[in-house]
């Protein structure tokens, strides 16, 4: 990655107390060599594993990222555990992967399409996660079903409409 910079970090716990996670601090050093307060999003790897992220603000002015389980078990890293860090900033902060079940159903869906592009780039990342974070094939399907219905019917996508109460 071009303009990477890389440090050394500690996995540890962190995050909003409604959603306590295993969180990096990014020191202030670094979030203002990437680009201060302007960068949002960032590209990096963890221990040489790739991943693509937010930075969530901190108090002292510094940055976090949270850490998943899924990158912690890609990356072979633990709670506690010293880790090296590379971050750029992402050039194309907008970019969401999403799985291939939601991808098919929004091409079918034009109305569910539409709604979907409506969206706000976190709620698009929200959506692909809650997909995509299913492990069974049947279960992603049921979860884009019922999100690209409601987003075609003009709901919410994380809500049932009144009449399904």
């Amino acid at each position: 990655m071009e303009g990477t910079l890389t440090f050394r970090a500690r996995l540890e716990p962190g995050g909003p107390s409604f959603m306590p996670m295993t969180i990096a601090i990014v020191p202030l050093e670094i979030v203002e060599a990437l680009g201060g307060k302007s960068v949002r999003r960032v590209m990096g790897t963890l221990n040489g594993h790739p991943f693509r992220l937010g930075l969530q603000p901190m108090r002292t002015g510094e940055r976090y990222l949270m850490i998943s389980k899924e990158l912690r078990q890609a990356s072979g890293v633990e709670m506690g555990q010293e880790i090296t860090l590379t971050l750029a900033p992402d050039p194309d902060p907008d970019y969401i992967e999403l799985p291939e079940e939601l991808a098919e159903g929004l091409d079918a869906w034009p109305e569910a399409d539409a709604s979907f592009q409506k969206l706000r780039p976190s709620m698009k990342r929200a959506i692909a996660q809650h997909v995509g974070g299913a492990k069974r094939t049947e279960t992603r399907l049921e979860r884009s079903m019922q999100i690209l219905k409601q987003l075609a019917t003009g709901g919410h996508p994380f809500r049932k409409p009144a009449d399904e109460g």
